[in-house]
């Protein structure tokens, strides 16, 4: 597929304008954050995504979409530059920064050595809210990148001089269409396993505001491994900013979902059951309980999960399950249903398979 640059372009950049409204959306948007540095680089992430995944959606229509997803965007940016856009099966990332300096694409190690955060493309983007413009002057692949650039210890960033990148994004395109199976990605060692109290002390350290960079406060393995589990980043930022518990499912059910699982897509149904009472025919107990539920999208088609409590709250007893919200839709057989521990773990009995289609999982 072609997309066709219709915004002026020097030197085969990519130029594309913020409007006043988008500055101040982002700006607005840009302010949870643990410090000045934090809502500066989530500023002009907001801006360079809000000017270039229109850009790209306009070519690619419903095949793009932020990765992970929207709501996790701002436990990635109070600790590190760039954005992440999944292009089917391609992912890019898009490294802002404001310098007028465009000698050098610096790409934090995060993103290159954290396996489930690697892309293919990584895309150099300067950013000037003063003149209301982005520019997309060059990109790298993981396989350049990684192999072929500078590792600077200090910052914790590869980098390419600009003459190694390359500066028209028509050839990303092409390159895709001409040659699909060539090798973007170098290999990547892959990162040890926390232990769920290893992770939780490294939590209450980082989680300090204080430590102004956490980032370089600990061995790349370790800070690897803790921000690759997208509970515990979470859960780092939410420190950060001193913000209460957010996770808990009795609180909510209790008192109320927290905004940010809200944000996310959680809430719950509220429901009355009467029960005939034992010592009387006519005697009905009121019962009202609450159902905690959160539609996903898996290959396509629209589920919700459902987390029912089973019997009392302190009893901790809690029932998990799936249902289709396509019209007469059913579970197909095969799908799986498994539950983890925090730290990712399995269990006993953690998992049921549908053996045909069901209405319910």
């Amino acid at each position: 597929m072609e997309l066709a640059l219709d915004l002026f372009t020097e030197e085969n950049h990519l130029w594309l304008e913020i409007s006043e409204t988008a500055q101040a959306s982002a700006w607005k948007q840009s302010q949870c954050f643990s410090s000045p540095s934090g809502r500066w680089r989530a500023y002009l992430n907001r801006l360079c995504l809000q000017a270039f995944l229109p850009w790209l959606q306009a070519g690619y229509n419903s095949v793009t979409r932020i990765w992970p997803v929207v709501s996790a965007l701002p436990s990635f940016w109070e600790v590190v530059n760039g954005t992440a856009i999944q292009l089917g099966t391609t992912r890019l990332v898009l490294i802002p920064s404001d310098t007028i300096d465009l000698t050098e694409l610096r790409v934090p190690q995060e993103w290159l050595d954290i396996p489930m955060w690697a892309a293919d493309y990584y895309l150099a983007a300067q950013v000037d809210p003063d003149d209301g413009f982005v520019r997309i002057w060059g990109y790298s692949t993981h396989l350049q990148l990684h192999d072929r650039g500078r590792y600077h210890p200090r910052d914790r960033t590869y980098s390419l001089e600009a003459e190694e990148l390359i500066d028209d994004l028509n050839v990303l395109w092409v390159g895709r269409q001409v040659w699909p199976s060539a090798a973007t990605r170098s290999e990547i060692t892959p990162l040890p396993a926390l232990l769920l109290a290893q992770a939780n002390n490294l939590l209450e350290r980082l989680g300090n505001p204080s430590v102004a960079f956490p980032r370089r406060a600990l061995p790349f393995s370790l800070w690897g491994a803790l921000l690759e589990h997208g509970g515990w980043r979470q859960r780092l930022y939410e420190k950060r900013l001193g913000l209460a518990e957010q996770w808990s499912i009795p609180n909510w059910l209790r008192e109320g979902i927290s905004e940010l699982p809200q944000q996310i897509g959680w809430g719950s149904i509220k429901f009355t059951l009467s029960l005939v009472g034992s010592r009387g025919k006519g005697e009905t107990e009121t019962v009202v309980s609450a159902v905690l539920s959160r539609e996903l999208v898996i290959d396509g088609h629209k589920y919700e999960l459902r987390v029912l409590p089973q019997g009392s709250l302190e009893a901790g007893i809690w029932c998990f399950e799936l249902h289709s919200l396509s019209q007469g839709g059913r579970i197909p057989g095969g799908f799986k249903l498994r539950l983890l521990t925090e730290d990712l773990q399995p269990f006993a009995d953690n998992e049921i398979t549908a053996e045909t289609d069901v209405d319910q999982l």
